[in-house]
């Protein structure tokens, strides 16, 4: 499953989808831990556009380019999190989190607590000791690589896909995560969005299985 701290792209195409399901922006903002004001926002504009959530994000992905570079991660927040690490038996960037957000008010992105655990310690799977990995898929044109993933909001889960050059993005809701689910999510991202790719690329879930993969080969090479 995706960790919460989602692409922001996503989070815009899930909150569109959520929306259209009726579902109330208060709630969105909740489900994606994020400001009500910004639900709202995205939804006026993405009304407002021609094409509708595409325009939008597309919209978005060029007003992105060229931002600022990000600040440098704040030392006090280096300190908490090698201070709870260490009196937590080494708990995970998850535990972390929760801790930085019950002791602190603060909900650093998971991804950031792993960069400053990185900066002191050296981090290792226990479970994956010493196994070799497979190569990162890379991106250097659109549709190269798409990556599909899946998640659990409880009672209803979201299939994303995202296209790792462009950012381009595909959402689509389920009430179940089976492998017809996934053969249906692909047959939406890559019909209503992608067209064909490279590589589509998962986690291997079992919705990810049997349908699915009797299907990808439609659209990936």
């Amino acid at each position: 499953m995706y960790n919460f701290e989602m692409n922001k792209l996503t989070k815009i195409a899930l909150a569109w989808e959520l929306y259209q399901n009726n579902t109330p922006k208060i709630s969105i903002a909740e489900i994606l831990n994020i400001h009500r004001e910004t639900v709202g926002i995205w939804i006026d504009r993405i009304k407002k556009s021609p094409n509708g959530i595409n325009d939008f994000l597309d919209k978005y992905v060029n007003a992105k380019k060229g931002e600022r570079k990000k600040r440098k991660r704040d030392g006090l927040l280096k300190v908490r999190i090698y201070k709870i690490r260490e009196e937590n038996r080494d708990c995970c960037g998850q535990k972390i989190k929760m801790y930085l957000t019950q002791d602190y008010s603060s909900s650093p992105p998971v991804e950031t607590i792993y960069k400053v655990l990185r900066e002191k310690y050296q981090l290792r799977s226990k479970w994956k000791k010493n196994q070799p990995r497979g190569p990162v898929p890379k991106a250097s044109y659109s549709r190269q690589v798409i990556q599909m993933d899946s998640m659990d909001f409880g009672s209803i889960f979201a299939f994303t896909g995202i296209d790792i050059f462009s950012k381009d993005v595909a959402v689509k809701l389920y009430l179940s995560l089976t492998s017809k689910d996934g053969e249906d999510f692909l047959h939406y991202a890559y019909q209503t969005r992608f067209k064909h790719s490279h590589l589509t690329q998962t986690d291997g879930g079992s919705e990810f299985k049997d349908h699915f993969k009797k299907n990808v080969f439609k659209y990936s090479v």
